[in-house]
């Protein structure tokens, strides 16, 4: 959201590239698990980022754009709205999933009720399902201990597509915020594919922001209520809601309402995944996580899974008919660690033995009222086992099925036939990061298990893997590598880069690991130096091509990326280059937005990005979008100076030449760091078309120089202090 495109953190007034913009060119698809890792990494990079700079979270007030500033209205503000924006529309508004009715949690539920239970909750009318009214009633035990009155025509979805168009057919109307039947998508243009990924990333954001959400209480005046161990919205000695003592479930009304619609959806999918999706390579079933064993005969998750729905009629949504068809059976990398990320922290969250103030919050929310209470504590699994339990299944599968231990690497795909494991040989870049990513957290959370150890040394083989594989001569990383082959030869990209860089951070994180911080610190300067433009305040996305190609998938990269170069590695400005780089790129790639982000109708905020009531854009992120660099955002001098700087590494001074018998003799020399920010300004006098700067002042590190002659720009090129 921004009011002035601003492109040139220079002030250099490029005639054909102020007025410069993204220019979004796909629309329509929305592909879930893209959609959703950058839901979670602007998520990451939002509240919780804003507050590691020391921002004041009280001060923000969406109607007032970049106040009190910048940095942290867009971090706390823009990135962590966007990310809700993303979780709504999928969740609850698309309609691209299979409905929460016909869940595995809902259809238990209801068949342990009478006959006579058929009707009770649809006002009587009972139609020969119970699952409607099952639904009816956990719906509305949740408005009841939230205080918060659920939105008209919901479509809340347990099971999410893998991709869809996601163009509405139809105009949003203004009361959209509480009622979602103008926000509903066109179920024939879905891919009615089950993904691993897609379910992982959608899971990961609802656990995120299930865990914010019911992690305190709050009063009927809705003002919150920390949760102390003795403060309790249940009655005295059970586990049922007390509406009598002013205490409620979650934060506040509405984060107390959805952070259980978002926990019940997490329940009833991986419910789904381990009853209906294990593949023994022949046949889709269960697998039981309290016994499984790979070397006893592997289950796992494919990568794709095609569900087909039957019309209910009676005002009834679509219902999941049976059987699923695997229509690619193929192991991938990414499905198995993105499902794994979220179990691993849902295990957190549902964990009883952890006390502290959220979680005094979290053991009222699984004491059995709303949801059940540990195996532990009953004698019955409960949802905690439930996350557990997957999280093991998940880790024994990638690592029999992805881990090369002779190479010390993870591989991007794998295929079982007749119980024997065929590995692949080519990891990704983006692969080997984000497994670095989920086994920091897998680690963790399971630190008391037989687990941990090959969770552990899986991840520093990978690190150095990564380090001593992928990296070349230049200090870049490359795309990917073949085991027998070598490194990828393809040009180098900005998602690789950004890949690493998150990966490695989180390596350090995990194992304190010097040597896993210094890569990603020299990797984070090797990203400066060849992909981002001051001039444009925007990154290219290839070496070397000035068409950069925008998609959610790489922006998720480059917001972990940047965030942890800040937390982790302490690079100075990080997050300044990231908030201008926000603002140029991912304000232009986000389709529609509302008051939470400071729209109040049309283009209110003049930004570009109209509000949803009124169009048919949804709170989604561009499919994908392309920006042109013009020569001279690309720090090359104009031609016309024929100008040459040297030496370049510099360590006392840089000189610079040009030819140009029109020129003042008196030139303006202004230097910038990295970030675009003024470091010095002076006069130079040229002596024979020839200016000496000198750089005694300067710390070690990467500078731009402009200079002009009579407000005319000679030129701007970029030069390293050593």
């Amino acid at each position: 959201m921004k009011k002035t495109v601003l492109l040139s953190i220079l002030g250099i007034g490029l005639a054909n590239f102020g007025n410069a913009q993204v220019t979004i060119t796909n629309n329509t698809n929305f592909n879930t698990a893209d959609q959703m890792l950058l839901a979670n990494e602007i998520n990451f990079s939002g509240e919780p980022f804003a507050e590691f700079l020391g921002n004041d979270l009280g001060l923000l007030d969406p109607m007032l754009v970049d106040q009190p500033n910048q940095i942290s209205y867009t971090l706390g503000i823009e990135n962590y709205e966007y990310s809700r924006y993303l979780l709504q529309v999928l969740g609850a508004q698309s309609g691209m999933g299979l409905h929460m009715m016909w869940s595995p949690l809902v259809e238990q539920m209801a068949a342990m009720q009478p006959a006579s239970f058929d009707g009770s909750f649809t006002g009587g009318m009972a139609n020969g399902f119970k699952e409607d009214d099952q639904f009816m009633m956990i719906m509305g035990n949740f408005q009841t201990d939230s205080n918060q009155a659920a939105p008209a025509n919901p479509f809340p979805q347990f099971i999410d597509f893998m991709s869809g168009n996601m163009q509405l057919p139809q105009t949003v109307t203004a009361n959209a915020d509480m009622d979602f039947a103008s926000l509903r998508w066109d179920r024939t243009l879905m891919d009615k594919t089950l993904n691993p990924a897609a379910m992982g990333q959608s899971l990961m954001k609802q656990y995120l922001w299930a865990r914010d959400m019911l992690g305190a209480f709050h009063d009927a005046a809705d003002n919150g209520i920390d949760a102390d161990g003795t403060n309790s919205p249940d009655l005295v000695g059970s586990p049922m809601f007390d509406p009598n003592n002013n205490i409620y479930y979650g934060g506040n009304n509405l984060d107390g309402f959805m952070g259980q619609v978002l926990t019940a959806q997490s329940i009833a999918k991986t419910m789904f995944l381990i009853n209906k999706m294990a593949y023994d390579g022949t046949t889709l079933g269960a697998v039981d996580p309290a016994t499984y064993n790979p070397a006893n005969g592997i289950k796992y998750f494919p990568h794709k899974i095609l569900a087909t729905e039957g019309d209910m009629g009676m005002m009834l949504p679509p219902m999941l008919n049976q059987p699923l068809t695997v229509t690619d059976a193929t192991s991938y990398l990414f499905d198995q660690i993105s499902y794994l990320w979220a179990t691993s922290g849902y295990k957190n969250m549902m964990d009883p033995t952890i006390n502290d103030t959220p979680h005094y919050a979290y053991h009222e929310v699984f004491d059995g009222f709303p949801f059940p209470a540990s195996m532990a504590e009953t004698g019955t699994p409960g949802p905690f086992d439930l996350m557990m339990g997957t999280s093991k299944v998940l880790f024994l599968n990638t690592m029999a099925m992805h881990y090369n231990a002779t190479s010390g690497t993870f591989v991007d795909t794998a295929t079982l036939s007749g119980g024997v494991v065929t590995k692949g040989n080519t990891i990704s870049a983006k692969n080997a990061a984000y497994s670095l990513v989920v086994l920091g957290e897998f680690a963790t959370q399971f630190s008391a298990t037989p687990m941990l150890t090959d969770a552990v040394d899986a991840l520093n083989a990978q690190a150095n893997f990564i380090i001593t594989n992928l990296k070349d001569a230049t200090g870049g990383y490359n795309n990917s590598f073949t085991i027998g082959t070598g490194a990828s030869t393809s040009v180098k990209t900005l998602a690789t880069q950004a890949a690493i860089i998150r990966g490695l951070y989180a390596a350090y994180s995990y194992t304190a690991n010097a040597t896993y911080k210094t890569e990603a610190d020299n990797l984070y300067s090797y990203m400066l130096n060849n992909f981002y433009l001051p001039t444009a305040e925007m990154f290219k996305t290839e070496l070397g091509n000035d068409l950069a190609t925008y998609t959610p998938n790489i922006l998720a990269l480059l917001s972990g990326a940047m965030r942890e170069a800040k937390i982790t590695g302490n690079q100075t400005d990080a997050e300044l280059i990231y908030t201008r780089v926000f603002k140029t790129t991912y304000n232009k790639m986000i389709l529609a937005e509302s008051m939470v982000t400071g729209e109040t109708g049309g283009d209110s905020d003049s930004d570009g990005i109209p509000a949803m009531a009124g169009g048919t854009r949804p709170y989604a992120f561009a499919a994908e979008g392309t920006f042109t660099f013009s020569p001279l955002s690309t720090n090359s001098f104009d031609a016309k100076y024929n100008v040459t700087l040297y030496p370049n590494p510099a360590t006392e001074n840089i000189v610079i030449k040009f030819f140009n018998f029109n020129l003042d003799k008196n030139i303006k020399a202004t230097i910038y760091d990295i970030s675009g920010r003024t470091i010095s300004s002076t006069s130079a006098n040229s002596d024979n078309q020839r200016v000496t700067i000198p750089l005694h002042t300067l710390t070690n590190g990467t500078y731009f120089v402009r200079l002009t002659s009579n407000n005319d720009t000679i030129g701007i090129e970029k030069f390293i202090k050593q």
